[in-house]
């Protein structure tokens, strides 16, 4: 089940001119996030890393910044009943704060694998949990039934030209803080962030190469780039929880034009790059959020000649809701 969203004038469901309208109407809400440096991690992948800290946002992840454009983009008659939205995580928090602050109600539909620390947010901030089963399907279906039942309008994950505007904001504020990045490193799951940040950055600087970084059990986006149109994968395996979506029709187009490449890699990958943000950034990132620290130590962004010039490289470090417990544990499987 998908959002309806408005076309923009061009192709896709969002440009520069609802991206800079976001960063208007979501400005009083949320976080001008910082950006962490490391000589370090600089001299470890012979780059300059710029780690855009969206773990340090409102709800802990970025998806605030779509939800709080969409939200806030309903009428007061589209508002009145409220919203409603099926997520696993960061999304189903950042839409019960987004809901919170202008005080409508949020029903979150829940599938019952969702991390604990996720379902906790959605709960902190006001959230009705209404649990479904684990699949899509159940997860769509049950969506369905509260939207009949309450009236409120649906706000997809990813697949809504206003979630897309909201991300697309990360980009208009990385680069006026670090105009000379020539590179955007970006994790990828249902493709809402990259769509909103390459839309943005492409738009700012034409020669900017956008990448997306993807888990090897969850490597769709790098398949359908591959394959030239959506692959959906029977199932995925994964500790990053946030990356398991597939891509949606409206982020798709975005993806297979703008985005320069994927970058697949191993979990044991994912789990060091955590631990290296906790113990030399000092930021507690979720698996999930590190993936683009993976992505540019990794042997496949190393040694590609053709991207041997991305000297000046930005990451998204997209969240920071990580159950401890799990992370503690891969760090002890992996020693």
């Amino acid at each position: 089940m998908e959002a309806k969203a408005k076309e923009s004038s061009n192709k896709y469901a969002a440009d520069i001119s609802s991206i800079k309208e976001a960063q208007e109407r979501i400005s009083a809400y949320v976080y001008r996030t910082p950006v962490l440096c490391s000589e370090t991690l600089d001299s470890i992948s012979g780059r300059n890393l710029y780690f855009k800290c969206e773990c340090f946002q409102k709800g802990g992840a970025f998806k605030f910044r779509g939800a709080c454009n969409a939200v806030f983009s309903l009428t007061d008659d589209e508002a009145a009943n409220g919203v409603v939205t099926h997520s696993s995580g960061n999304h189903a928090a950042a839409l019960s704060l987004a809901a919170k602050i202008r005080g409508i109600p949020a029903h979150i539909v829940v599938p019952k694998n969702a991390p604990k620390c996720k379902v906790e947010n959605v709960v902190c901030y006001g959230g009705q949990v209404i649990w479904s089963e684990a699949t899509l399907q159940s997860r769509e279906e049950v969506a369905r039934k509260v939207l009949e039942d309450t009236g409120a309008v649906l706000i997809h994950p990813y697949n809504d030209g206003r979630i897309i505007s909201g991300q697309g904001t990360i980009s208009l504020e990385l680069l006026e803080q670090f105009p000379q990045i020539d590179t955007i490193i970006v994790p990828i799951s249902g493709g809402g962030l990259i769509s909103g940040v390459a839309l943005a950055a492409k738009s700012l600087n034409p020669a900017i190469r956008i990448f997306a970084a993807e888990p090897k059990g969850a490597d769709d986006a790098a398949r359908s780039k591959e394959e030239g149109a959506i692959v959906i994968l029977p199932e995925t395996n994964t500790i990053a929880d946030g990356l398991r979506a597939s891509l949606g029709t409206l982020t798709w187009p975005v993806v297979r034009d703008l985005v320069d490449g994927v970058i697949v890699v191993e979990d044991k990958e994912i789990i060091e790059a955590t631990r290296l943000c906790y113990e030399t950034l000092k930021v507690a990132v979720e698996p999930s959020g590190a993936i683009g620290l993976a992505a540019v130590l990794s042997g496949s962004f190393q040694n590609n000649p053709v991207w041997k010039d991305c000297k000046n490289v930005g990451i998204v470090l997209s969240g920071g809701n990580l159950d401890l417990d799990v992370l503690w544990e891969s760090f002890k499987n992996r020693i």
